[in-house]
């Protein structure tokens, strides 16, 4: 698992003084789960995220990635070879002028055997469903296209966590849809431990479990009909639940009897079916 204790961060400003942002954060991440990261824009959840693969260190407290402490400068190498992260600008992360390039990168530069990358590279781009797109340039696919390969290059790496930092900001309704599906049959087929930070709540939904974060602490985290049932602590937190939570919810204060935990379109019409 991945886990942090009283985890603490605290950036330093140019006057020299520090802003606290993580503020003591107890938290177990567990194999195969999808766990999705929310909270407004200052929250923390990147900050978060960015200790799990030792891209930052705490300033106090502690996070062990299977055990491997991420302050231990002797294992760094290791623990971001189990824990890859995805950002949200896939322009920013593709560095070859060919898509099987590209993915090959990271296998290259750990020093595997050509052989081996062929077998990770053709994995990768059939795990994203890029495979028949590997020898086109990376510039000319489009901007979901583009998030899958740079998926499939942390992939080739073989992690066992794979962290998105909100991997559809920059996309359009197709490239989202493309995304999320990838993410999605990772989990469920590869048994892949996803972290997936965003603000969209309907992406938020897809998981198994939500963590909701606010001024550098954690206020919720549980199932998705768990924690979106909370629209009081959600609204003040500025975010949004989903919509079909809402119209449940709509429908309830009005006086209808109806479940108020419904997160799915199907699960709405069912509801409403009954109702009818």
């Amino acid at each position: 698992m991945i886990k942090t204790e009283n985890l603490q961060y605290n950036y330093e400003t140019d006057d020299e003084k520090e802003i606290k942002v993580l503020k003591g954060i107890d938290l177990e991440i567990h194999k195969g789960e999808f766990v999705a990261l929310v909270g407004h824009n200052g929250s923390g959840k990147s900050t978060l995220a960015k200790h799990f693969n030792a891209v930052l260190l705490p300033s106090g407290g502690k996070v062990y990635v299977e055990n491997l402490d991420t302050s231990d400068e002797e294992l760094i190498f290791e623990i971001r070879r189990r824990v890859g992260m995805v950002f949200q600008n896939p322009d920013n992360q593709l560095v070859a002028t060919i898509v099987e390039e590209d993915v090959a990168f990271a296998p290259e530069n750990l020093g595997i055997e050509s052989e081996k990358i062929r077998q990770r590279v053709d994995s990768a781009l059939n795990a994203v469903g890029m495979y028949a797109h590997r020898l086109e340039a990376p510039h000319l696919l489009s901007g979901g296209q583009k998030q899958r390969i740079a998926i499939a290059g942390i992939l080739a790496m073989q992690p066992k966590y794979i962290i998105l930092d909100e991997p559809t900001a920059m996309l359009d309704p197709i490239g989202r849809k493309e995304v999320l599906a990838t993410i999605s049959r990772l989990n469920k087929e590869q048994n892949m431990t996803v972290i997936l930070i965003t603000h969209y709540m309907e992406e938020a939904a897809m998981a198994d479990r939500i963590i909701v974060m606010r001024d550098g602490g954690v206020i919720l985290d549980g199932t998705p009909k768990e924690v979106f049932v909370k629209t009081d602590v959600l609204k003040s937190t500025g975010l949004d639940i989903p919509q079909t939570t809402e119209l449940m919810l709509a429908l309830a204060d009005k006086g209808i009897d109806s479940a108020r935990d419904v997160i799915t379109v199907d699960e709405c019409v069912e509801e409403i079916l009954k109702l009818i």
